[in-house]
């Protein structure tokens, strides 16, 4: 009897220890830094920022257009004209500033 009392400890301890430790491991692939949850994280996060370097690669793309505008080469009288009054705060005499 205390041999079988033995093997039933030992085989209650062994797969005790055995879903203890994948216990542990369905926790670390669920919970854990490279499991489940984090890789949704970083899919968000990455979307996220993709959208702001489109809204930003835009916005550069933007900047050379009117730069490129502004040029020697190649110059946008109307643009010129835009900013020399937004700059200077001037008008032409046949203008009226509605506010």
């Amino acid at each position: 009897m205390t041999r079988s009392t033995r093997r039933s400890f030992g085989s209650l301890l062994f797969f005790t220890l055995a879903f203890a430790i994948g216990g542990y491991f369905t926790f670390a692939a669920v919970q854990g830094d490279y499991g489940l949850f984090r890789r949704v994280e970083l899919q968000a996060e990455r979307k996220a920022l993709q959208g702001e370097l489109d809204r930003l690669n835009a916005e550069i793309a933007r900047m050379e257009n009117l730069t490129r505008r502004l040029s020697d080469d190649y110059l946008d009288l109307d643009l010129l004209d835009e900013q020399a009054r937004s700059v200077l705060g001037m008008l032409r005499s046949d203008e009226i500033v509605i506010r």
